[in-house]
């Protein structure tokens, strides 16, 4: 028995054609995504969203919510909006990315790219949940554990995230490298 591929239903050049395309999208989000961060780069959000992502505690949040002002409140909520457009590219083209090299590698690590294209999906829904629960505190809600949730999703997200694309990588690095042992 064959692990299913989310993908399957995609002719390979179908396959090859959407991650190209989604890829492109990825890239043109996340730019327009790290100028949306610049204004909430702060001494209480170093890092922007992130740092807000990663805040944890309600006096962590708020003290990021109250060093942004209007304007900056205006572009976290665009980053925030923007952000589930990102994540449905960005999930799909990481998918797509492990299911592609999966197929031209063993059965071991071929099933690893399966297990990550189908664990990206479980990263936007956790984006997706983090996203709410930051969009609560910066309309005001701050106590309840928004800021708890937002992290505890976050974390589990950026790992899925990183996991992926080390497969891509890796994966990448390895057949490019036996590809070059064999012209030899």
């Amino acid at each position: 028995m064959t692990f299913p591929q989310p993908f399957a239903a995609l002719s390979p050049r179908g396959q090859k054609r959407t991650f190209v395309l989604l890829f492109c999208l990825t890239i043109a989000v996340m730019m327009a995504l790290n100028l949306l961060d610049v204004p909430l780069r702060t001494a209480a959000a170093p890092s922007g969203i992130v740092s807000f992502e990663l805040a944890g505690q309600p006096d962590a949040a708020q003290r990021i919510v109250a060093s942004w002002d209007e304007e900056a409140r205006v572009y976290a909520a665009l980053s925030l909006g923007l952000d589930y457009l990102f994540m449905l590219a960005y999930s799909t083209a990481i998918g797509l990315g492990c299911v592609l090299l999966s197929q031209r590698l063993p059965r071991f690590i071929s099933l690893l790219g399966l297990y990550l294209a189908w664990a990206q999906w479980g990263a936007a829904l956790l984006d997706a949940l983090e996203n709410y629960a930051l969009i609560r505190v910066l309309l005001g809600t701050v106590q309840g554990g928004w800021p708890a949730v937002a992290r505890y999703c976050a974390l589990p997200k950026f790992t899925i995230i990183v996991l992926g694309l080390v497969y891509i990588l890796g994966s990448s690095l390895s057949l490019l490298w036996s590809r070059m042992f064999r012209r030899e």
